[in-house]
């Protein structure tokens, strides 16, 4: 899937926050600037959706729709792309007054929508439509020439597609047997996700069980288990922070409350300081990192959010997610921030000179312009009074972070780059080099260098660090956890322990899915192997449907790991019962 919150690309429009500084409307003005408008698209919306066509005039869909000749065009009538059923039943049509409009105030004016992001300012919104106005197939005509989108037909299975997954199956992925880019079509394949079936539950190693533990929660993203065992969920797009309270061996929650809403895109959590009595609850937004006085039991935020970093960068689309950590002494603040865009096209090119004073300031391979502060992991301390910094470089969407328990190591799970294929480029899960460059834009896995940047940095040759584990392409790799558990009554075995579990959104750029499960990343003395096993499976119906797409993993005070999915607003309980005695 690649992208933060996928079921906002299914409005069959693009998501816009713009953070870019907006010019004032002027009310007589009767259309926009369209060349403006392009640079607010590029900076906000070409994450999810091309304005170009594919091969042979076929219209390629993203994370969203194609918008080529959206003019004119039935709402979600697009190929080849699951809208979601409010915009299905919308009877739009796209012009450029119904999409300003639209724009204006997404869930009013289609209630249902799953995009309720608006573009609040006027004057962005006529830019914005009237470069989409502009984008039209050959000839001028709105319809793409070709209604079939880039996608290959049924081909055998492959080692990483869901049709072979299953529990303890193990993977690995070669990095010096990758295939070349453009090997096969880059799909557009984003899933329909569709009710449970009936009876159905993900399946599980043997002498494990799985169980429904909450439903009904709105879009459950990150979530992570207090001193005090007490559960908080990130409902992102509801803009609050939830938590539940449940007894050990319990299989639901007792009580369940709203702990602070009216946030901006909430998605880290993180209690300060560490041990068993922290005083703060850090929330990371969309762009800015704020903290709510706490103690151990509180079932709301005591008290307003405190700003700690006002803003992260200066623009909000592409990828929107943040994850905050702190090291283990308490003395530093880590703030994971994903790239604007896929990789970075449109970037300006600078002189060795102009590059050598950039990286002076920003660190090795950092990008700049849109990117500024982008794909990076920043840091700076607790209070947030130090400048932030970056502390390592290339990491396109570095979704979930954690702390090694045992090391202090910083490690990140992340969401590479789409478009190369079916197999490129591996998502990965890694510990950081701090000043270490991972690649973004201009290198992935070490020293293979993208095409589309071709000749660009030959500076960074052979700089970019290969992560430890690199999982199969377009997995989607969500948050991740240390397994750190040593009793309870739902604890694993003493060998998973120092293992990481990672939630695979999975994938909507491959033309036979794959993700969309839970796995399990050894080590051993606290060394990754490169290798990991599927853990959790079964949310695949075929390779339209999916019935769950897991995003959140956390463990509970009793052993058990508990997962959240964001397609039906479930969350799952993962206990072992496979020793004596156990029920």
């Amino acid at each position: 899937m690649k992208h933060p919150l996928p079921a906002l690309a299914q409005t069959g429009l693009f998501i816009v926050m713009l953070g870019a500084p907006c010019r004032a409307a002027d009310p007589a003005q009767g259309s926009g600037d369209a060349a403006r408008g392009k640079i607010l698209f590029q900076q906000s919306c070409a994450l999810c959706h091309a304005t170009v066509l594919g091969p042979g005039n076929t219209a390629v869909s993203g994370q969203g729709p194609n918008l080529v000749g959206v003019m004119g065009r039935r709402a979600a009538s697009f190929p080849g792309f699951h809208y979601s059923r409010a915009l299905i039943g919308s009877g739009i049509t796209w012009s450029p007054a119904t999409l300003e409009h639209f724009l204006a105030a997404p869930t009013a004016d289609v209630p249902g929508t799953t995009m309720p992001i608006a573009v609040p300012n006027a004057a962005d919104r006529l830019d914005l439509v009237a470069y989409l106005g502009t984008v039209t197939a050959p000839g001028g005509v709105s319809a793409p020439v070709s209604a079939a989108p880039v996608q290959a037909g049924p081909h055998a299975p492959e080692p990483g597609d869901w049709m072979n997954d299953a529990p303890g199956l193990k993977h690995s992925v070669d990095l010096a047997a990758l295939p070349a880019p453009f090997s096969t079509v880059s799909a557009g394949n984003g899933p329909e996700v569709v009710a449970p079936p009936a009876g159905a539950v993900p399946s599980v190693p043997q002498g494990f069980t799985v169980k429904l533990f909450a439903s009904g929660l709105s879009a459950p993203r990150l979530l992570r288990v207090a001193p005090n065992h007490d559960i908080f969920i990130a409902e992102t797009r509801a803009g609050r922070i939830r938590m539940m309270r449940a007894a050990d061996g319990a299989g639901a929650p007792s009580q369940t409350e709203v702990f602070a809403d009216g946030l901006n895109g909430p998605f880290g959590v993180a209690f300060y300081p560490a041990g068993d009595d922290p005083q703060w609850l850090y929330v990371a937004n969309n762009n800015s990192v704020v903290r709510f006085p706490y103690r151990n039991g509180d079932l709301r935020a005591r008290a307003a959010a405190e700003t700690i970093v006002p803003v992260l960068c200066a623009g909000t689309g592409g990828h929107s997610t943040r994850d905050v950590a702190f090291s283990r002494d308490g003395r530093r603040m880590f703030i994971s921030v994903g790239s604007g865009s896929n990789v970075a096209e449109g970037l300006s090119i600078k002189s060795v000179a102009e590059i050598r004073s950039w990286e002076a300031e920003h660190g090795r391979g950092s990008a700049w312009g849109a990117e500024t502060n982008r794909a990076d992991i920043l840091v700076t301390d607790p209070e947030g009074r130090q400048p932030l910094k970056t502390y390592a470089t290339g990491v396109r969407n570095g979704v979930g972070l954690a702390v090694d328990p045992r090391t202090g190591d910083l490690w990140v799970s992340t969401n590479e780059r789409d478009a190369l294929g079916d197999n490129l480029v591996p998502d990965y899960i890694t510990h950081l080099k701090e000043g270490g460059f991972y690649g973004w834009p201009w290198y992935y896995m070490g020293n293979h260098e993208d095409p589309r940047h071709a000749g660009e940095r030959p500076d960074l040759a052979g700089v970019a660090i290969a992560p430890d584990v690199p999982v199969q392409s377009h997995s989607a790799s969500l948050e991740m956890v240390f397994y750190t558990a040593k009793d309870g009554v739902a604890a694993f075995p003493a060998d998973y322990r120092g293992d990481i579990f990672a939630a695979f959104h999975g994938s909507w750029n491959r033309n036979t899915r794959t993700g969309y499960k839970v796995v399990r990343v050894r080590r051993r003395d606290g060394v990754a192997t490169g290798e990991y096993d599927d853990f959790l499976t079964g949310f695949v119906v075929d390779n339209r449907s999916v019935w769950g797409r897991p995003v959140g993993v956390a463990v509970a005070h009793d052993g058990a790991l508990l997962v959240t999915e964001d397609g039906n607003g479930t969350m799952w309980r993962i206990a072992y019962t496979g020793a004596p005695g156990r029920q």
